[in-house]
């Protein structure tokens, strides 16, 4: 589809969601950190989404080669107090989610959990065999103090570089050798305190999929979504907010991920996206279901659960 509206959506109608509550130092925390880069803590463990952080310009990423950019990324990881993880987990293997996820995972210690094509990102990046756990649909992993259950979902369309990746992703590569791979939904159970999250880093959905499944809290990826028709957005919602009972949202994926991340967050512009018409149906949808919705707020540490 063609865009012809220029500029992009201003986020100053927005600016009283962006007011979730905060959470001490040693408590169970949410911390978003850009895109689909979700860190979920609790002083003893630590699991995080992705894990993007280079945001490559979009005049680098059409035109030329794309490789992690080291010094972001050391950047991102120390603003976020972060030095060691449990998991590194793309929820699918477009480079604006999986680019940076091996090197990562290298520096913080941590094994990246995903489908073939996560595998064949970390490969090309250097971690080794013993790092990379390729999971099936449904599959269950203790982390940690978290139980992470992966569940198969589905990129939005239009997915610009569709299928599997076959061979190592070896730096610096084409945009198009990012392809999807598997596209995840990503279930934490916190063990000690009970309390449940869904990170759904796509604004796709196989129906049916979390059904069986509660969370008390959602992540849910918004990328593209408004560019949907109304009709699509009410079936994302009732296959992923609704289907696992949530009572607090916090929407991701909205963010312009070719600006980095010493520069002050914008919606995508209009060219891609569309967050006003997002937020007109999402916020009526919430209003009806009596669900609290959030926008995070950039390396805040969140407790969505309050």
């Amino acid at each position: 589809m063609v865009r012809l509206k220029s500029g992009r959506p201003d986020l100053t109608p927005y600016r009283a969601m962006f007011d979730v509550p905060t959470a001490g130092d040693e408590d169970l925390a949410v911390t978003f950190l850009g895109v689909a880069t979700v860190l979920v803590q609790d002083g003893q463990s630590a699991v995080m989404t992705d894990g993007f952080f280079s945001r490559p310009s979009l005049v680098k990423t059409i035109l030329g080669r794309l490789r992690p950019d080291e010094d972001r990324i050391r950047t991102a990881l120390n603003g976020a107090g972060v030095d060691k993880l449990d998991a590194v987990i793309p929820v699918h293997t477009h480079y604006d989610h999986a680019l940076d996820s091996a090197v990562v995972a290298r520096r913080t210690g941590a094994k990246l959990i995903g489908g073939p094509s996560a595998a064949q990102v970390a490969r090309g990046g250097g971690l080794p065999d013993a790092r990379i756990e390729v999971v099936e649909p449904g599959t269950t992993l203790g982390v940690g103090s978290f139980d992470v259950t992966m569940i198969a979902g589905r990129h939005s369309a239009p997915d610009r570089w569709p299928g599997e990746i076959t061979a190592p992703v070896v730096p610096p590569a084409r945009v198009s050798a990012y392809r999807c791979g598997d596209a995840w939904s990503v279930h934490l159970l916190h063990r000690p305190s009970g309390q449940s999250l869904l990170i759904n880093g796509s604004a796709g959905f196989v129906p049916g999929a979390l059904a069986s499944l509660q969370a008390d809290a959602v992540y849910l990826g918004i990328g593209q979504l408004g560019i949907q028709s109304a009709d699509y957005m009410a079936a994302y919602w009732t296959e992923t907010v609704r289907a696992v009972r949530a009572r607090r949202v916090v929407l991701i994926h909205w963010d312009d991920f070719f600006r980095p991340l010493t520069e002050p967050l914008q919606a995508l512009p209009y060219a891609g996206d569309d967050l006003n018409e997002s937020m007109r149906v999402l916020l009526a949808l919430a209003a009806t279901d009596d669900v609290t919705l959030h926008l995070p707020t950039l390396g805040q540490r969140e407790n969505p659960w309050a």
